[in-house]
């Protein structure tokens, strides 16, 4: 029985031991990562005027009715509304 308890407390320390050499923070003059890119700037965002998906305004497509996702949007929209005379 002493066994087992000895053999518990021996794995207990080393899970310890294990658990201590992760949390420790890295030390101050080691430098290996590279520093964290800086996260992407907002854009501006536009609904297609066939479907209403909302885009980013630089991938979106004008066309005479407002700002489309794709080609085939903008030339359905312009499809069923003509142009006026």
């Amino acid at each position: 029985m002493l066994k087992f308890l000895v053999l518990i407390a021996l794995l207990a320390l080393l899970f310890y031991m294990l658990g201590l050499k992760r949390a420790r923070p890295p030390q101050a003059g080691r430098r290996d990562e590279a520093p964290a890119p800086s996260p992407a700037q907002p854009q501006a965002m536009v609904s297609c005027a066939e479907c209403g998906l909302h885009l980013p305004q630089q991938d979106a497509l004008p066309g005479r009715g407002g700002q489309f996702c794709s080609a085939a949007h903008r030339a359905a929209f312009e499809a069923r509304n003509p142009p006026p005379a």
